[in-house]
């Protein structure tokens, strides 16, 4: 993203982004603080140039500052490919959203750039989802995603570990990750109750702990996690404050409503102000002619 808007900016805003010109600027600020130079009149000339390119920057079609990068023609297809950047990151498409066809869509891999990813790349990444092998009598593919590389077996996702590649991992790797997945996250769970699936046992980064519902429960101390019932997990709950929430505006108003406001201080009389002052002026005099005696 940053690329793109850096291309841009050089394109349409070549001055902006050179670097004489915050030197330029910073010497006419010190003109400005020194009073040698009106601030109304450099901002007016500063803006008398900007403006204009602003203006016309909102005239220029997308496809002007699209990070497309066309790559070549697809050999099956005969359409058009290329490499661009989306809301979740770079892909490559083949396909035109100009025609009634929908396009074909494949992220990136991890280390691969749209300036420099090659066509053979490009239709590679197409070779995905792939079929890896066959677990329990179910298929196994790899594939990309949001959230990087996976493999979907059963309707259940496991992502690939850094150094495997969907487009290389091989079924023993495949069932060694859906495998390992399993283990983790039966070691995870310590205890479930089948009659209130909200209520779960787990271990935690911190130690074991409860979940009932969406609130985490500590575990008192000589308290055995394996030994708890459905019956102490709860009570331990309701023993347990919810975290405290930000209130909505309206609660806010009400809330201020009905707090009274704090008594105002009353006012001391013009008259007996100035009493007390003589007062103390008076004793101020007794204790200096008493020093003096």
């Amino acid at each position: 993203m940053a690329a793109v808007v850096n291309d841009f900016l050089v394109q349409y805003f070549p001055d902006i982004v050179d670097y004489s010109f915050t030197a330029v600027m910073e010497k006419e600020f010190d003109e400005i603080a020194s009073g040698k130079l009106d601030w109304q009149k450099m901002i007016g000339v500063f803006y008398s140039e900007f403006h204009p390119k602003v203006e016309n920057t909102q005239d220029v079609e997308r496809a002007t500052v699209s990070s497309a990068r066309e790559l070549g023609i697809d050999p099956i297809s005969g359409k058009k490919i290329s490499a661009r950047l989306g809301k979740y990151g770079p892909f490559v498409q083949i396909g035109d959203t100009d025609n009634d066809d929908k396009p074909q869509y494949a992220s990136l891999k991890k280390g691969q750039r749209l300036e420099t990813i090659t066509m053979a790349e490009a239709l590679d990444l197409f070779r995905l989802p792939r079929e890896v092998g066959q677990y329990e009598s179910k298929p196994m593919k790899a594939a990309i995603g949001k959230f990087g590389p996976y493999i979907l077996h059963d309707n259940k996702f496991y992502s690939l570990g850094k150094e495997d590649d969907p487009l290389t991992v091989n079924e023993e790797r495949g069932i060694e990750i859906i495998e390992s997945k399993r283990k983790a996250d039966a070691e995870k769970s310590i205890k479930e109750f089948p009659e209130n699936p909200e209520v779960k046992v787990l271990n935690g980064r911190y130690g074991p702990y409860i979940v009932v519902g969406k609130k985490n429960v500590k575990i008192p101390k000589g308290k055995e996690p394996q030994s708890l019932t459905l019956q102490e997990c709860l009570a331990l709950a309701a023993e347990t404050p919810d975290k405290p929430g930000k209130a909505a505006p309206a609660e806010r108003k009400s809330a201020a409503a009905k707090t009274p406001p704090a008594p105002k201080a009353k006012k001391v009389p013009a008259k007996a102000k100035s009493s007390a002052k003589t007062v103390k002026a008076t004793n101020a005099k007794a204790k200096k002619s008493t020093v003096k005696k």
